[in-house]
């Protein structure tokens, strides 16, 4: 199967393969990779768009999220038609990268990245790259990373600022040790906060990209194993190096356990708590509202529309606008985004309200 991708494609990569230490053997050790990418935003796209230009075999997309006009300043793969439509990103970014290059199984999964699902969404996978904007999913994946021997590439960005290390599980600390415990998982500064720059942006995504091409293609000892942290505006670039494995940390000082073999996430979704959850989303005005039942879209779309809500529908969600002023999108795992509060009480009273 390898051969003939590369036979069939065999310009594709030529200047690539040119590159010496990457050559035919780490082509094709590409070509037989898997890498997961969580959050298909601002890091997510350019790193989707870097792996899938690569050669990487297997590329897997997790994101909650729908495509918004502000993202568009930003966020690569993505374009007016996708906001339009109201298109996932996960699946907006995979209808591109499939015209980027066919050859690449790419995956796509529209949910919320949590407990139940982060083991199964990243089982089998070589490596994990990091393109959610917030320290709470983060966190939540270098600990599983870390359980299941997979290294992690963290990359953020927020304002004209960016950080980016490569964890290496048996080798570095993880992420929880690097940056605090569960008391640091609410970050100050986000890209909804303070914006962000598109240059910042794509620089970081690059040094993690350039860092996942090293490991995929056998290059690790090349591997810059430092934490970096740069303002792209004021051109200040300071590096430091990664601390070694915390033998008190429950994560990074570990040993195997066995991970589960489970790899059905991205075909069935595993069933959840039926109980209520909500997150408000810092600096969006919206809060994420968990029901923990699945809903049956066309049932949702005809109440919704009885009631004179205005609609936008694809196959993936549907928007309302209902008639306070707030929008519901509602996703089939059974999540609500509402748009136009930041009150977790009132966003849950109004999902009873109109369904």
């Amino acid at each position: 199967m390898v051969d003939s991708v590369l036979d069939a494609f065999a310009d594709r990569y030529s200047r690539q393969t040119r590159f010496a230490l990457i050559g035919e053997a780490g082509q094709r050790k590409l070509a037989d990779a898997s890498v997961l990418i969580v959050g298909v935003g601002a890091l997510g796209a350019s790193l989707a768009q870097h792996m899938v230009r690569a050669g990487v075999g297997e590329v897997r997309l997790v994101d909650r999220d729908f495509v918004e006009p502000s993202n568009l300043q930003r966020q690569m793969l993505f374009d007016e038609a996708d906001a339009l439509a109201v298109m996932p990103k996960a699946v907006a970014a995979a209808n591109r990268l499939c015209k980027i290059n066919s050859s690449v199984n790419i995956m796509a999964k529209v949910a919320d990245v949590n407990a139940q699902n982060i083991g199964f969404l990243a089982e089998g996978v070589h490596l994990v790259l990091d393109g959610t904007d917030n320290a709470a999913t983060r966190l939540l994946v270098s600990d599983q990373c870390f359980r299941q021997r997979i290294p992690f590439v963290y990359g953020g960005v927020a304002g004209a600022q960016g950080m980016q290390a490569t964890l290496i599980p048996g080798e570095t600390a993880c992420l929880r040790c690097l940056i605090g415990a569960d008391d640091m998982e609410q970050e100050a500064d986000t890209c909804d906060t303070v914006g962000v720059l598109a240059p910042a942006v794509e620089w970081i995504a690059s040094m993690q990209a350039a860092e996942a091409i090293k490991w995929l293609t056998g290059n690790d000892s090349a591997l810059r194993k430092t934490w970096l942290s740069i303002d792209l505006w004021s051109f200040r670039m300071r590096e430091s190096e990664l601390p070694a494995v915390s033998t008190e940390c429950p994560f990074c000082g570990q040993t195997p356990d066995g991970a589960t073999d489970d790899k059905r996430c991205f075909e069935t979704d595993r069933a959840e708590d039926t109980q209520i959850s909500s997150t408000v989303l810092c600096g969006r005005d919206t809060v994420q509202v968990t029901l923990g039942k699945p809903f049956d879209l066309k049932e949702v779309e005809q109440t919704l529309r009885a009631i004179g809500c205005t609609l936008t529908v694809n196959r993936y969600l549907v928007k309302a606008m209902i008639s306070s002023g707030e929008q519901l999108i509602l996703f089939p795992d059974g999540r609500v985004l509402v748009q136009g509060t930041a009150d977790a009480e009132n966003a849950i009273n109004l999902i009873k309200t109109f369904l």
